[in-house]
C-alpha cells in the first residue's frame, strides 16, 4: 500500500478567475496602447541597457503582430460587399 495522498486541484481564488476573465477583454486598441508606451519608456530612458533586447524583441513582435491585423482588417474591407442603400 502506498502511504501517498493524491492532493485535489485547488480552486482558484476569485481574484484570479476575475483577472482571467479581464485578460480576455484584450483588444487591438489596448494592444497599440502598449507598444505606444514601450516606445515612450524607451525614448524616457526607462530600461536599462541589459534590458533592450528583451524590450526591442517584444516590441518587434508586437509591431509585427498589429500590423499583419491591420493588413488583414483592411483586405476584409476590401472584400465586404457594400451595404445596402449606400
Amino acid at each position: 500500500m502506498s502511504d501517498e495522498i493524491q492532493k485535489q486541484p485547488e480552486a482558484q481564488p476569485e481574484a484570479q478567475q476575475g483577472a482571467d476573465q479581464a485578460g480576455a477583454d484584450l483588444t487591438i486598441n489596448d494592444l497599440n496602447a502598449m507598444k505606444t508606451i514601450i516606445d515612450i519608456a524607451s525614448q524616457r530612458g526607462a530600461f536599462k541597457p541589459n534590458e533592450m533586447v528583451a524590450v526591442g524583441t517584444t516590441y518587434n513582435k508586437l509591431s509585427t503582430f498589429l500590423d499583419t491585423v491591420a493588413a488583414q482588417q483592411k483586405a476584409q474591407q476590401a472584400t465586404a460587399p457594400a451595404a445596402p442603400g449606400a
